[in-house]
């Protein structure tokens, strides 16, 4: 008999598998000869979708991701190669149509963003860490005490 903790696990390694399994590739977008359609899904796979922006085109149900694989599909068809056909659509679109852009000074800033966002978060927690501790206040006089005593002995309210 199977626990409903064993259920559970199973569930939410396939729900998280899930993902990764579905693809947006329709069959009529699939070329015949095998070895084209792999080398347009490794190119496919590495191409942002401008509309989803954090998907490849492979993953994309989007109408134009769904163009950009029938156009990668294309000019493979046409004898291309890999590059020449990453190279026409950086040409058309820039470095962002990629995924994983090249390090070079217009994507220094993009690249270097994650250790920024860290080391200022390092700063504000050791800055916050090493705050001055506060002082106690110092005790009251007897003055200062024989003045609150008689305020607060007052009948008259502040």
């Amino acid at each position: 008999m199977t626990s409903p903790r064993r259920i559970l696990l199973v569930s939410v390694v396939f729900a998280g598998l899930a993902p990764g399994l579905a693809r947006a590739v329709q069959p009529d977008e699939m070329l015949p000869d095998p070895k084209l359609e792999a080398r347009a899904r490794a190119i496919s796979d590495g191409l942002r979708c401008l509309v989803c922006q954090n998907q490849s085109i492979d993953d994309s149900k989007a109408e134009l991701a769904r163009d950009f694989r029938l156009l990668v599909r294309e000019h493979l068809s046409r004898g291309e190669s890999d590059e020449q056909v990453r190279a026409f659509l950086v040409e058309r679109y820039g470095d962002f149509i990629l995924l994983k852009p090249p390090l070079d000074l217009e994507t220094a800033f993009l690249w270097g963003m994650p250790a920024l966002v860290l080391a200022a978060g390092g700063i504000a927690l050791l800055f916050g860490l090493r705050r001055p501790q506060s002082t106690p206040a110092a005790p009251l006089s007897q003055a200062e005490r024989d003045q609150l005593a008689a305020v607060l002995d007052a009948d008259t309210p502040l």
